[in-house]
């Protein structure tokens, strides 16, 4: 097994948005001590050349990417949801997208990719406010009945994301990589995350779909009432294959440093196994000091 300071990642979501240059991108990375980085979905085109000599210098490796990576060509900023496998028309270009992210995989060495699986649409009476209210004795029916009616309307949008990773799969097995359906912290987000299990029963047979672990994101929706963080990590710990690592803080805002917020990550750390990939996903406003706190104390948790 792998020493942690060589597992943990850090996201380029951190610093790619004021780069020009993929090379001193991960060369900020790894003088700050990260062996691994994460290619998240704010990879510009132009920063391809640079990512691909950085790995071909043996400057650092890649972990893992997230879907889309790298972004299509006349898109400038992250837009990890442009196209959705839960939206009928937009599955062709998500399949076409989400495929030539495998095929860069494979370039820069990743095993892992990362996946945004869309969400529910609503022209009108949109459940989301009530749902984002908050579970307390004065919301609970209001966010019960709003529950009721998302998991009506979702279950279309589901069939036609099972549909899209049942297309993907192949792909990514031929390729020897694993697909992690993120959690997500938006309410109208799919899979909902009382659903994950069935989802996965559900889902497509083959080693390729996993489950990919977002501490702030579950935390978001822990605070909501719309999941129990531990439980929600126990019913999904058979699927497990990555973390992205950040807090959440009073005002519920996540990507903040690791154990400033409101995540357990003692919990947490009983959920890591040798085999998971390990990725601290920071605010790119965070300080280069607020990243080393956070890599220090990470370290220290999963040692």
């Amino acid at each position: 097994m792998l020493p942690i300071e060589q597992r943990l990642a850090l996201s380029t979501c951190w610093c790619s948005a004021r780069h020009t240059d993929g090379y001193e991108m991960l060369a900020e990375i790894r003088a700050l001590g990260f062996a691994r980085a994460e290619l998240s979905h704010g990879i510009r085109v132009s920063l391809v050349p640079g990512i691909l000599k950085a790995v071909e210098d043996g400057l650092i490796e890649i972990s893992s990417i997230h879907n889309f990576c790298p972004l299509p060509s006349f898109v400038s900023h992250a837009a990890p949801n442009l196209y959705q496998p839960s939206a009928k028309a937009e599955r062709p270009n998500w399949l076409r997208h989400s495929l030539q992210t495998l095929e860069f995989a494979g370039r820069v060495g990743a095993s892992h990719v990362v996946m945004h699986s869309g969400s529910v649409p609503f022209r009108f009476r949109s459940p989301a406010a009530a749902l984002e209210a908050g579970n307390s004795p004065a919301t609970f029916a209001a966010q019960t009945a709003a529950l009721l009616r998302l998991r009506s309307a979702a279950r279309r949008p589901l069939q036609h994301i099972l549909s899209s990773y049942a297309e993907l799969a192949p792909e990514a097995e031929r390729r020897g990589l694993l697909l992690g359906v993120e959690n997500r912290e938006g309410v109208l987000e799919l899979p909902l995350d009382a659903e994950f299990p069935a989802f996965f029963a559900d889902v497509a047979p083959g080693p390729a779909i996993r489950y990919w672990h977002d501490t702030g994101h579950a935390q978001i929706k822990h605070r909501l009432g719309l999941l129990h963080h531990e439980q929600h990590l126990e019913s999904l710990a058979e699927h497990l294959i990555g973390f992205h690592l950040h807090d959440v803080n009073e005002a519920g805002k996540d990507h903040q440093v690791p154990g400033s917020g409101s995540v357990d990550f003692a919990m947490v750390r009983r959920f890591v196994r040798p085999e998971h990939t390990l990725v601290l996903e920071p605010s790119p406003r965070l300080t280069r000091d607020e990243i080393l706190r956070s890599q220090a104390y990470l370290l220290d948790l999963l040692a």
